[in-house]
């Protein structure tokens, strides 16, 4: 089998972990666990498991002008994209955050255009039109299960998590090119960490573990080994065969698998605005993603 079909394979493993992971960490938070201090367990464990990867693989030095970018990578693809979206998760349903981030391919193509000056066809921009209006619709007037009266803040802070991811993407590509993944990802979980522990500490401390039910345990656990530490390497692992917008296109199935596996256990209900934006974000997300796929590989 080609790195390429392997790659592929790697970025639709990661879609099915994200899609189950909406549902779980839902369970979790905040009954159990509130966001910010499942975000500390997330990253700090995530780290640990890093760095103890680290002893076994291929030693590479960073060049020192490179930690910028490797900051910058933490910031965007671990503290403030994990932040906004356990914050925006439980406030918000599954279906409904898992839709929102299909807008991330998007948003890497508009980034792409302000970073690295790409030009964006008038498909594109009807696409990147569409997208948004159906994003916008979403989160004002979309309604959840169990999500009380913050949903549309919740809404929004998914939304935000997306176009953070999408910048990470954008910035880990070099380092990609350049290093092995366990090289940098470490500093990255890293300096992650240092970052979300002042948001979190507070609120890991009042989690009871002794009198937590063992499938929140399981649950935990999930999320942090295969939610993250799992689905990150997977995700660095594809980018190396493939650019950055064709990973963001495996966001399309995460709404599946998420709507699959939170409507069998009655977590979430489908709406007519749910429907009616999805397919809004859908058409805008393929008339981005398919225009001109010809001309260059992905």
């Amino acid at each position: 089998m080609g790195k390429r079909n392997l790659a592929l394979i790697a970025a639709t493993l990661v879609s099915i972990i994200y899609g189950v992971t909406f549902t779980i960490a839902k369970d979790v938070m905040p009954a159990y666990v509130k966001p910010f201090g499942f975000i500390v367990l997330r990253v700090g464990g995530s780290a640990l498991l890093f760095w103890l990867c680290a002893f076994f693989t291929p030693k590479q030095k960073i060049a020192l002008n490179d930690f910028p970018r490797i900051a910058a990578a933490a910031l965007f693809g671990v503290a403030l994209n994990m932040l906004t979206f356990f914050q925006g998760l439980s406030l918000t349903s599954p279906i409904m955050a898992s839709v929102l981030m299909v807008t991330t391919p998007m948003i890497v193509l508009v980034l792409s255009a302000i970073i690295i000056k790409e030009k964006i066809a008038g498909k594109k921009a009807l696409g990147i039109a569409l997208g948004l209006a159906g994003t916008v619709v979403l989160i004002l007037y979309g309604k959840t299960v169990n999500s009380g009266g913050n949903a549309l803040w919740g809404n929004f802070l998914v939304f935000v998590n997306a176009v953070s991811y999408g910048l990470y993407l954008i910035l880990v590509k070099k380092l990609m090119d350049k290093y092995n993944p366990f090289t940098f990802v470490k500093y990255i979980y890293l300096f992650g960490f240092i970052m979300v522990l002042p948001f979190g500490w507070e609120q890991l401390s009042e989690v009871g573990l002794a009198t937590m039910p063992q499938d929140i345990i399981i649950k935990i656990v999930f999320v942090v080994v295969f939610s993250t530490f799992l689905t990150y390497l997977l995700n660095l692992l594809s980018m190396k065969e493939l650019k950055p917008t064709t990973v963001a296109v495996f966001i399309y199935l995460q709404p599946f698998f998420a709507t699959v596996f939170s409507i069998s256990l009655g977590k979430d209900e489908l709406s007519l605005v749910k429907v009616l934006s999805a397919l809004l974000i859908f058409t805008g997300v393929y008339l981005v993603t398919m225009t001109g796929k010809s001309k260059s590989a992905a």
